[in-house]
């Protein structure tokens, strides 16, 4: 019986802190009989030293030796061209790897001959899956980050306070889009003592965001969907009708969050460039959808915080997990111990692609595509 070795590169994209696996994982790893290497800083960002990857029983390596031992190389976002040239054939990459959205990366890798296994891929569905979620992880991370930003950039209280100087009303927040990041939003900003109101396509949306104690806006008329655990992606004529309902709402709002994703394309736009003219100078919205395919509201830019001329603060978010990488990142981590342990069978490394969890993760069999939230 043989050994898997396992090694964690150290992240290189632009403004990202996170690693693939953290400590803790490297221990639960090594218990389960998997050698783990890990690059030389590949924690720093989220505040883990190679001393307690060391500890921990990894051992810590120059990229070169990595790449060249281990049988899975494990990242968090999708390697640049350099590092993916480094991937040998029959090399397993494990990470959120986006491929749909990153064709000539999907390109190189096959023309390797480099096997994949992207997280973004798992069906949602299946429940033996749940704890390999990484979508589902960081979305949380992602809804928490975005009403605490939220907080911190409203220049006014969130809960109503009384004072000897009168009574602060508190903040009325909408959140659009009630998946995992979504419902994180909502519970964080009413422990915040905001006055909440929530909004989502899917009819069965409106039990969970009022169990939070947050209202459900109910825009009478408008299409409804849910696929495979996602909302279904609106036709233009859909998007165009909820944009028009949700504008009156918007200008009696004081924060507005979104997070409305498609896995692999452009976010749906919700919020359009007169809806944040309409809000009151000195409200807040964060667009945790914003990436360079565009966000849910016109005009945010991913990683860039604008005051515009009507005094509204426009946050685009998209990357609201490595913004807490030491959170992210050991979620992340606990989410790849759970699918090592299910591809790791008496010492070898198997990519069944019959199996309904690896065989979606590989890109052999297509999950239900429509909005994450």
């Amino acid at each position: 019986m043989g050994t898997v070795t396992v090694g964690a590169v150290r992240e290189r994209a632009p403004g990202e802190r996170r690693v693939a696996l953290v400590p803790e994982a490297v221990a639960l790893l090594r218990r389960a009989g998997i050698d783990v290497l890990v690059e030389t800083g590949a924690g720093s960002g989220a505040w883990f030293t190679d001393a307690d990857y060391t500890e921990a029983g990894a051992v810590v390596v120059a990229p070169d030796e990595l790449y060249a031992r281990a049988d899975a190389v494990l990242c968090v976002a999708p390697p640049e061209a350099e590092n993916a040239g480094t991937l040998r054939e029959g090399q397993v990459l494990v990470g959120l790897l986006e491929l749909r959205r990153h064709p000539e990366l999907a390109e190189q890798l096959a023309g390797r001959s480099v096997r994949t296994v992207s997280l973004d891929l798992l069906p949602r569905t299946l429940s033996r899956a749940q704890s390999m979620d990484a979508l589902t992880s960081q979305a949380n991370v992602a809804g928490y980050k975005a009403a605490v930003l939220a907080a911190d950039s409203y220049d006014r209280f969130f809960p109503m306070l009384t004072t000897a100087a009168g009574t602060m009303r508190p903040a009325q927040v909408l959140v659009l889009g009630a998946g995992v990041a979504g419902l994180q939003a909502i519970a964080t900003a009413r422990r915040l003592g905001a006055v909440v109101t929530a909004y989502d396509v899917r009819p069965a949306s409106r039990g969970e965001v009022e169990s939070l104690g947050a209202r459900f806006l109910d825009l009478q008329g408008l299409a409804q969907g849910e696929q495979g655990g996602y909302a279904r992606e609106l036709t233009e004529d859909e998007q165009q009708a909820q944009r028009a309902a949700l504008d009156a709402h918007i200008a009696r709002t004081d924060i507005v969050i979104t997070t409305a994703q498609v896995p692999g394309r452009k976010p749906p736009l919700l919020v359009t460039a007169s809806a944040v003219e309409g809000m009151k100078p000195g409200s807040v919205v964060v667009d945790l959808a914003a990436s360079e395919l565009g966000g849910n509201v016109e005009g945010s830019e991913p990683d860039k915080t604008t005051v515009l001329d009507n005094g509204v603060t426009l946050i685009g978010a998209g990357r609201l997990p490595s913004a807490m990488a030491t959170a992210a990142s050991t979620a992340y981590a606990r989410n790849l111990v759970a699918l090592l342990k299910h591809l790791v069978r008496d010492g070898e490394l198997v990519l069944d692609a019959d199996d309904e969890i690896t065989g979606a993760l590989m890109g052999k069999t297509s999950p239900t595509e429509g909005v994450s939230s």
